[in-house]
């Protein structure tokens, strides 16, 4: 870690720091703001009791996001197209970075302040965004040159369904339970057991499936929200200093004559279907523009001769200039939009799209990667944030939502529902928000329990998603606007 300073001037050596311990400070606080959301019901019914409980989560997180793979990661990469970090000066990179940060970072701590379960996952998408457009303005250039839309779609659609996803899969679930198990002490809530029964704990199995269900939530949110940590610092260091990571320098030549090979079958590919990818490309969404580059869908073939050619010239990244591997990076990413584009050719067989998501993932090896002291800073800032400032949440999700107490009946379906959801969505690389999904799935298990719904709470609950997006948009693109104007 400690070459990542060497060769730099001092001002964006600290500068370069204070980037990095701004997204580690994100992560930080997005443990502490959506612990709450892993442990809120294992402790709200006394299966675990709250120091043991947070300490436990932490830990589950940190494992998370060790073994949560990098799919998440590069959807928040690619939501802002990193190209535009270094197509302007390296002020103007730190400013977007600085900027996306702090309003993410602001907006997290002042919904934790209020105990509302905002989500950290749509703060840190609607900063993004907000920096892409405020560049384009600032540039006078298309939105659609700032941001990924497409991306930004997918992901969209993600956290829009992850919720309805939530509710509706939690409600199924206590529907079962009650056909299943009518009478059991399951549907009982803890104040109602400690009366009757007189026992404070739950029931042995239920109290092991509110634990294992609590810490497979914890293990989830790691996988999943981490993620979004290393992204954010990829994003920072491929903005900042891009000649050491803009491909992985420590890539085998196995791995860059797979990288090679794939772009040799994406001509052939491209050839095997000209005619009806040309009719595609004949519409004006083809054309995106990286930087100084324009990637060009119908200069694919050159592009792919081009990287062909430098590939075929080393198998060590270390041999190449800076500026050579900045050009492989962009024809791999141009390489890669158009296997995208390829993909939705008509009448295109499951062999060949299966193929095409092949040469995908062989084209962007060397690209979508994660140093290891980067996922064990990410993993370290999540655990500790994990342990610290889970009351003000957990209060809310415990009690606010629904207009009677939590059953263990209802804790066990939320958080089934969430770590089900949320690892799921881990698998697939979309990045979705825990905060939305658990509590989506409290509302959901109340509702079918008939059990009511807090309106006050639910109305917060609702105004605080449905203004992050646009609070984050805002912040993120004033900020940047600003810094803009003390740069000049």
């Amino acid at each position: 870690m400690l070459e990542l300073l060497s060769g730099l001037s001092p001002q964006v050596a600290v500068t370069l720091i204070l980037s990095l311990g701004f997204v580690l400070a994100f992560e930080f606080i997005n443990g502490f703001h959506d612990t709450a959301n892993a442990i809120a019901t294992v402790i709200y019914t006394h299966s675990m009791k709250p120091r043991l409980a947070v300490f436990a989560s932490g830990v589950f997180n940190f494992l998370g996001v060790l073994s949560g793979g990098l799919a998440v990661a590069y959807a928040i990469v690619h939501l802002l197209p990193v190209d535009l970090l270094v197509s302007v000066n390296t002020t103007r990179g730190l400013a977007m970075v600085f900027a996306l940060l702090t309003a993410a970072i602001m907006w997290n701590l002042g919904t934790w302040y209020f105990g509302l379960p905002a989500s950290s996952s749509h703060t840190l998408i609607g900063a993004i965004l907000g920096v892409g457009v405020a560049n384009s303005l600032i540039n006078h250039t298309s939105l659609a040159q700032g941001i990924n839309w497409g991306k930004a779609i997918d992901v969209g659609l993600a956290l829009l369904c992850s919720p309805l996803v939530g509710f509706v899969l939690a409600g199924i679930i206590v529907l079962i339970m009650r056909r299943l198990y009518p009478t059991h002490s399951v549907h009982k809530t803890p104040a109602i057991r400690q009366q009757v029964e007189g026992k404070k704990h739950p029931p042995f199995w239920t109290r092991f499936l509110l634990v294992v269900s609590a810490m497979s939530v914890s293990f989830a949110h790691g996988s999943n929200d981490g993620q979004k940590g290393v992204g954010l610092i990829m994003l920072v260091l491929i903005g900042i200093v891009p000649a050491n990571y803009v491909l992985n320098l420590e890539s085998n030549p196995y791995q860059l004559e797979r990288t090679r090979d794939a772009a040799v079958h994406l001509q052939q590919f491209y050839n095997k279907h000209e005619t009806e990818l040309q009719a595609m490309m004949a519409q004006p969404v083809a054309g995106k523009q990286f930087g100084r580059y324009e990637c060009n869908p119908r200069d694919t073939l050159a592009t792919a001769d081009k990287l062909i050619g430098s590939l075929n010239s080393t198998n060590d990244y270390h041999r190449m200039s800076a500026e050579q591997r900045w050009d492989a990076r962009t024809q791999i990413l141009c390489l890669d939009d158009v296997a995208k584009l390829a993909g939705k050719v008509k009448g295109l067989g499951d062999a060949d799209k299966r193929h095409l998501q092949s040469l995908r993932s062989d084209l962007t090896a060397t690209t979508e990667y994660a140093p290891t002291w980067v996922i064990m800073s990410v993993a370290m800032a999540l655990g500790i944030g994990t342990m610290i400032g889970w009351r003000r949440v957990v209060k809310t999700v415990g009690e606010g939502i629904g207009k009677k107490d939590m059953t263990y009946a209802q804790g066990m379906s939320a958080q089934m529902t969430a770590g089900i959801s949320i690892g799921l969505a881990s698998f697939l690389g979309m990045p979705v928000s825990t905060t939305q999904v658990l509590s989506s799935a409290v509302a959901g298990s109340m509702v079918a329990d008939r059990a009511g719904l807090q309106l006050s709470t639910i109305r917060a609950i609702l105004l605080a998603w449905v203004f992050t997006l646009p609070v984050a948009m805002l912040l993120a693109g004033g900020l940047y606007y600003l810094a803009t104007l003390l740069i000049h």
